[in-house]
């Protein structure tokens, strides 16, 4: 399928319930309005690792970036300098 708006090619996805073309992280199916199961479930708040820019919103992804700013994770026992 087509975006309407960019012409970039979407993955479907099958709904389980009414087997409609639905793009894969949909909540829910375009066609006949089922909820649908998300396979990644979002990070426990107590577990998050906020960004160490103390003027930056993001917290630190899968990858071990800040998801907003763009900046690495660092604990407090590695050293500036490292390469």
């Amino acid at each position: 399928m087509l975006c309407p708006h960019c012409g970039q090619e979407w993955e479907l996805a099958a709904c389980p319930e009414c087997g409609g073309d639905t793009p894969p992280d949909s909540a829910y199916c375009c066609r006949c309005g089922a909820k649908l199961e998300s396979e990644e479930l979002p990070p426990e708040l107590a577990d998050r690792v906020l960004c160490r820019d103390g003027n930056c919103i993001g917290v630190i992804n899968a990858q071990g970036v800040c998801g907003v700013c763009g900046l690495p994770y660092q604990t407090e026992n590695q050293d500036d300098s490292a390469p």
